[in-house]
């Protein structure tokens, strides 16, 4: 990959910068000395991304980005500021900067946003896509109408400071959304901030949101700042915020309602303008009944509900995954896009994935890997473990599908049975009684086949 560097004066230090990132990025930085240089350069050549350092002589931010965009529509444009401005920066991205960054940051969260522009360009040009009017757009792979209502709902919510709450089970993409709904904000000349609820221990939660002063506890031998400040005037994301721990919702609901919080240990109030988004693969309100979440913290967050359906449910989306994540994955790898064939193609969307899009991504993955240097994907690259549970374009009929190398019928029927009941156990939250009076069986039926699907030792 090709990036054009300008910086003015063109000093070691911008030049050494510039080698720092190109190293991490893997790519090739060209030096452009100068505002007119640099402009000339893209007109002459074509570059996979261009960066402006500024101040630059002679040239306003908006009239060389200007300038940029009329030599070439496609390049990301990132632009670094000794001195920046909010003000600035929205103008900035209002007019097609891809990201806006202070110049002193490191190269290595320079190679990030740099690295991302990078791919979402490669991915672009694999799948032969071309640049959207919207380029929050790219966070989102789909046609289907429920697909379509979730982007209305980003268009109408991003632009304001509402809270959102976006649930869906285990890979859908709920993280996918929350990127869409920063990245069409006029807060996305600034990375959105993450938080893996899931994954921090209840010990380091407090200071890992709020950051702590020197001395706060054992081990604290510096002052460091926390998720909230890192997300001044930016987006905070809390993944999997069904994982917090009760103590930490009451400060987070303060916090959230406020803008303002103290650090561990500290006496200083400290003021924020962050934008929240929360995703939950478990039911928030069903947590609330069983008080292992704060009702009032449930409330607060969901103003603006966003929901994901399993890919089950919109098989029509398959077909569109399958050539994204092919043309994504492949270009990762500097490789030819694989092929897939019809037959193919209609087996993968009529498999079931309980691990939705993720689990998607991660078969392909795997059949491009699997597949060598052979550009056509075949079944057997796709080992799917359970049985297909109905035919593309018959949502809805009970239909087996009988793949061209067979299938073993008692495993099929046997793991078909063990779904359904699993399913009703689910949806009826545990109570077997119910998921019996949903499958139209005596309590008794059900428990008994339920049971009949237990390992021997367990049934002894």
């Amino acid at each position: 990959m090709r990036v054009l560097w300008e910086t003015s004066g063109g000093s070691a230090g911008p030049e050494g910068q510039a080698g720092g990132v190109a190293r991490l990025c893997d790519c090739t930085v060209e030096i452009a000395i100068g505002g007119r240089e640099s402009i000339q350069a893209v007109r002459a050549c074509l570059y996979d991304a261009v960066i402006g350092e500024f101040p630059m002589a002679g040239w306003e931010p908006e009239e060389w980005l200007q300038e940029v965009r009329r030599a070439d529509r496609s390049a990301p444009v990132i632009i670094l500021h000794h001195q920046p401005t909010l003000e600035q920066a929205i103008r900035l991205t209002k007019l097609g900067a891809e990201h806006y960054l202070p110049a002193d940051n490191p190269a290595e969260e320079i190679a990030c946003v740099l690295r991302e522009a990078l791919e979402d360009r490669r991915a672009a040009q694999q799948a032969g896509l071309r640049p959207l009017a919207e380029p929050w757009k790219r966070f989102l792979v789909g046609e289907s109408r429920a697909m379509k209502e979730i982007e209305q709902i980003i268009r109408l919510v991003a632009p304001r400071r509402s809270t959102v709450l976006i649930t869906g089970e285990t890979g859908t993409g709920k993280e996918m959304v929350a990127r869409a709904t920063h990245a069409a904000s006029s807060r996305a000349y600034l990375p959105m901030v993450a938080v893996a609820c899931g994954a921090l221990p209840e010990a380091l939660f407090e200071a890992e949101l709020f950051g702590h002063v020197k001395g706060a506890f054992t081990g604290a031998i510096n002052s460091r700042i926390g998720r909230f400040e890192q997300a001044d005037h930016s987006t905070l994301f809390f993944d999997e915020i069904g994982a917090m721990p009760l103590v930490i919702q009451a400060k987070l609901l303060r916090a959230i309602q406020e803008r303002e919080f103290q650090r561990l240990g500290g006496v200083e109030t400290v003021h924020v303008d962050v934008r929240i988004i929360a995703a939950s693969n478990l039911d928030l309100a069903d947590q609330v009944r069983q008080g292992t979440f704060r009702e009032d913290l449930y409330y607060r967050l969901n103003v603006v509900p966003i929901h994901l359906s399993p890919l089950r449910d919109r098989v029509c989306e398959i077909p569109l995954l399958v050539q994204y994540f092919l043309a994504k994955i492949c270009g990762q790898e500097g490789i030819p896009t694989k092929r897939i064939s019809p037959a193919v193609l209609d087996r993968l969307c009529a498999y079931g994935w309980p691990g939705n899009v993720r689990q998607l991504e991660n078969s392909i993955e795997m059949a491009i890997a699997l597949s060598g240097n052979i550009l056509n994907l075949v079944q057997s690259d796709f080992p799917l473990p359970l049985p297909v549970l109905r035919k593309p374009g018959e949502e809805g009929v009970p239909l087996i599908w009988l793949p061209d190398e067979g299938l073993d019928f008692e495993r099929t029927l046997g793991g078909i049975e063990l779904s359904v009941l699993n399913q009703a156990l689910e949806r009826a939250g545990g109570n077997k009684k119910q998921a019996a009076r949903l499958l139209h069986l005596k309590r008794t039926t059900f428990s008994a086949k339920l049971k009949s699907f237990e390992p021997a030792g367990a049934r002894d």
